[in-house]
């Protein structure tokens, strides 16, 4: 079997990425394909790899797993997606010990023991620290940013390092990223990535973000353009959608506030042009793809 397993990261798509998958569910159910409602894994997997902590799990363990997870006989489903943005660590505990998720490791050791003998492919999506910290200190109780971050140095902050890691723990995982900043373009193909189904397929919900960020009538404009032109490639609908965007985008939906001590412009500007990058050392790493539009 197949176990995709999306592991967020917090305050990108915020569970609309489950959302959409379980839109098109049931079309792919007797393709072999299950996507899973959240209710039926999450504090499942939270408590057995709690229990595990990298160790080695039971005989049966991927059965009793299954069992509780599938609606449907297992030896039916080839794919299993999973989705959890807590699956390293909750928002408070994200930079606990010092660094972001230190437990990572471990809890992949632990689901890739539980599930060994499968297929197990690691999803991700990244955003631009200069909204990430913000945006995550936000989603904490702490009552200072410095309390949240544990001493890392926003500066320093590297998402190479947690892949790093990954990589070093399950050097046979393979890893596919993408930037937040991009989703709005790359929504389909990543609903598509994670089901297993052809990029060229239809699916319900593949500009759900992109119209969050267009204006109506741009959006009517660009949905007439695809009806006129059926047959162009993934490629150039995207190159067509940032030309809509330059011309409809909602500015409202495109800015995002930031409200930290000493973060001006030029910090701001830092944070992002390291993050770019970064992004570059990422997609030279091995066994990983970074989806770009």
């Amino acid at each position: 079997m197949q176990v995709i397993l999306h592991t967020g990261v917090h305050c990108t798509d915020d569970d609309r990425l489950l959302k959409g998958l379980l839109r098109n569910a049931e079309a792919w159910r007797h393709e072999g394909v299950a996507i899973p409602g959240p209710s039926k894994y999450r504090t499942l997997l939270t408590e057995a790899l709690n229990k595990l902590r990298g160790g080695i799990p039971e005989p049966g363990t991927r059965d009793l797993l299954l069992d509780a997870i599938l609606q449907e006989d297992s030896g039916q489903i080839s794919r299993l997606v999973l989705s959890n943005d807590n699956f390293f660590s909750v928002p408070k505990l994200m930079f606990q010990n010092g660094y972001i998720y230190h437990r990572a490791e471990e809890r992949l050791t632990s689901f890739m023991q539980a599930f060994e003998g499968d297929e197990v492919q690691l999803f991700m999506g990244l955003r631009d620290p200069a909204s990430f910290l913000p945006a995550a200190f936000a989603a904490t109780p702490h009552k200072t940013f410095a309390g949240f971050m544990e001493g890392v140095n926003p500066m320093r902050f590297r998402w190479s390092d947690l892949i790093r890691r990954i990589k070093g723990a399950q050097p046979d995982l393979p890893v596919v990223l993408w930037c937040n900043e991009d989703t709005p373009f790359l929504w389909g193909q990543i609903i598509r990535e994670l089901a297993g189904i052809k990029l060229n397929r239809k699916i319900t919900g593949a500009f759900d973000l992109y119209s969050q960020i267009i204006s109506r009538e741009g959006m009517q404009r660009f949905r007439a353009f695809l009806k006129e032109n059926p047959t162009i490639t993934e490629s150039q609908k995207r190159r067509v959608m940032m030309a809509f965007l330059d011309k409809y985008a909602l500015d409202e939906a495109m800015e995002e506030e930031l409200d930290l001590d000493g973060w001006d412009g030029p910090y701001v500007d830092m944070l992002t042009e390291l993050y770019e990058d970064d992004l570059e050392v990422i997609s030279a790493m091995e066994g990983v793809r970074l989806l770009t539009p």
